[in-house]
């Protein structure tokens, strides 16, 4: 089977929802490929294989029942690659390197199938008071949701020319600007993008921080 066949595979038995016209894109990303096309490809692959089912009204991919995993107390979040807390952005890997395992009390969803983990690396948020778990400092374990739209103020991972930062926003409305700002006991120029950066394919919102998981 190929690889990309079994990520799929890994995350749709985590209870992470995949939909076939409007959700491979983002999945791709995940899974190591940037083009919707391969995510399709396999899919239906595996649809003729009868190991996943695509609904053909709203295009949610499903599990059959004898391999689908029952929903219980304890999630388990794919760990998709590290993101920068530094002046330079770190190259986003995103090769499933393991899973960490959360009781879903602790993370505060109902459902895992929008969460991930991305590991730290740096010191620009050291300082960030506001994230539930703790600062984010280099080595600690990030919980992402990609389904929540972000706010000003939030806790963000952002991909910038393929490289993961995660970082506070602020939005600057009267000049349709975004700040992406560290919190850190070191000096860090905030990174400014335009609302119109946020269109380009290198440049885009990942995800918004839901806690911190210190290491």
């Amino acid at each position: 089977m190929h690889q990309f066949q079994k990520k799929l595979l890994s995350l749709l038995s985590r209870n992470f929802k995949i939909n076939y016209k409007d959700g491979v894109r983002s999945v791709g990303r995940i899974i190591g490929t940037e083009n919707p096309q391969n995510v399709k490809y396999h899919l239906d692959q595996l649809e003729k294989q009868g190991k996943i089912f695509i609904n053909k009204k709203t295009y949610d991919v499903i599990l059959p029942k004898t391999l689908k995993q029952s929903m219980n107390k304890i999630f388990s979040l794919p760990i998709i690659g590290i993101a920068s807390c530094s002046p330079s952005g770190i190259f986003a890997d995103e090769d499933i390197e393991g899973y960490v395992k959360i009781s879903q009390k602790a993370v505060g969803e109902k459902s895992p199938k929008s969460l991930f983990v991305i590991r730290a690396v740096g010191d620009s948020m050291n300082q960030a008071k506001n994230v539930k778990g703790g600062t984010i400092e280099n080595g600690d374990y990030v919980i992402v949701n990609s389904s929540k739209a972000p706010k000003d103020g939030d806790y963000v991972l952002s991909i910038i020319d393929e490289s993961a930062n995660i970082k506070k926003l602020y939005k600057d409305r009267a000049n349709k600007e975004i700040r992406l700002v560290s919190e850190s006991t070191i000096d860090f120029a905030p990174i400014i993008m335009t609302e119109d950066d946020l269109r380009e394919e290198n440049y885009f919102i990942n995800g918004v921080v839901e806690r911190v998981i210190k290491n």
